[in-house]
């Protein structure tokens, strides 16, 4: 009887004392990273603070490149899926065809996060971007701040990509009223597939021969394109005579705007986007939880929660008090991309 209680005793005690252990760590959220193509600067600045903040968190993260190829990234998330990640962020190579990295996440219940550019026809769980309309209206707005008048010409990046078209949309916009009373004439409109400056480059190219070279301003929906505008320009030298927009505050479109042969960029602050999107793909992926959105943007049968930030022009007048200042590209940085007595010459200009 006693050796039955003892026993009775010693496993009550045993079962006491395992109820007040800490519980080990839950196994850290992983994270798949699809990207379009890491050969951009913009691309890569995106890589390394996701992979910062996913640290900063605990998460783990496994980062894939898609080289600018569908298959690859359709491949590239099955991969990771079959790998058990919990939460998907994706930069989409083609809006339309991405739907099926969602659908193939969906029959895994894994949350799709839709990172800067919407993928269309798919129930994503996210959208977070900047606001993409804004960024066009801001570019062809300082394209008429600076060109009041005269033949502008449109030079946007992939059809396939989504953002492109709302670039597109906010610059036609801006220059609905200068269209409609005849003082701006939109000239031509070129789309470059692959966001090349090889293939800004020949389109403009051919829009400065069809024109005579009479082109009073060119919209370029990013700083990639925007230097193969500049290009072309320069050939002729005309550059740093045409206004040319740009946007990604690209460390070569930041020279290109102290040298002055390009107008502006338009600039949008990666870190608080990276952030966000990485605190939303752990909550969805934890709790299931969806972040507070503002609004929802259609993208086709379905309509994504959306989170929109706010992009910001610049120019050679607020570049040390945005683009410096947040620490995007510093001074020391941009001077050694300059030549000798270049950034000298321009903060003594500033001053």
């Amino acid at each position: 009887m006693r050796l039955r209680q003892t026993i009775f005793v010693s496993i009550f005690l045993l079962g006491l004392a395992l109820s007040f252990q800490v519980r080990p760590e839950e196994t850290p959220v992983h994270i798949g990273f699809l990207l379009d193509n890491l050969k951009f600067e913009r691309w890569q600045r995106d890589a390394k603070l996701v992979q910062a903040r996913a640290g900063e968190l605990g998460a783990k993260i496994t980062v894939k490149d898609a080289e600018g190829n569908d298959d690859l990234q359709l491949q590239q998330a099955n991969q990771l899926l079959d790998a058990g990640v919990n939460v998907l962020i994706v930069v989409a190579h083609d809006a339309d065809k991405a739907a099926a990295i969602v659908q193939a996440a969906e029959r895994k219940g894994v949350p799709v996060v839709s990172y800067d550019r919407l993928i269309k026809n798919s129930p994503a769980s996210l959208y977070i971007s900047f606001d993409n309309v804004q960024v066009g209206k801001l570019q062809a707005s300082m394209m008429l701040a600076a060109a009041p008048a005269g033949n502008f010409f449109l030079l946007e990046g992939a059809p396939s990509d989504n953002n492109a078209h709302q670039f597109e949309r906010g610059q036609k916009l801006a220059l609905e009223q200068a269209e409609a009373t005849g003082r701006v004439t939109i000239a031509g409109e070129a789309w470059c597939r692959q966001w090349s400056r090889a293939e800004a480059y020949e389109a403009t190219v051919t829009a400065l021969k069809k024109s005579n070279g009479k082109i009073s301003a060119i919209d370029a929906a990013n700083d990639e394109i925007a230097g193969g505008a500049i290009q072309a320009l320069s050939e002729r030298k005309l550059a740093g005579t045409v206004p040319v927009s740009g946007q990604d505050a690209d460390l070569a479109a930041v020279v290109r705007i102290i040298r002055g042969t390009q107008t502006m960029t338009v600039y949008k602050p990666l870190g608080p986007l990276a952030k966000r999107a990485v605190d939303a793909a752990v909550a969805l992926a934890t709790h299931g939880t969806k972040p507070a959105t503002s609004e929802s943007i259609p993208n086709g049968p379905y309509s994504v929660p959306a989170i929109l930030l706010q992009p910001i022009a610049v120019d050679q007048k607020n570049l040390g008090a945005t683009v410096i200042s947040d620490g995007f590209h510093t001074a020391a940085e941009i001077k050694r991309a300059l030549a000798p007595g270049e950034w000298e010459k321009f903060t003594s200009r500033k001053r």
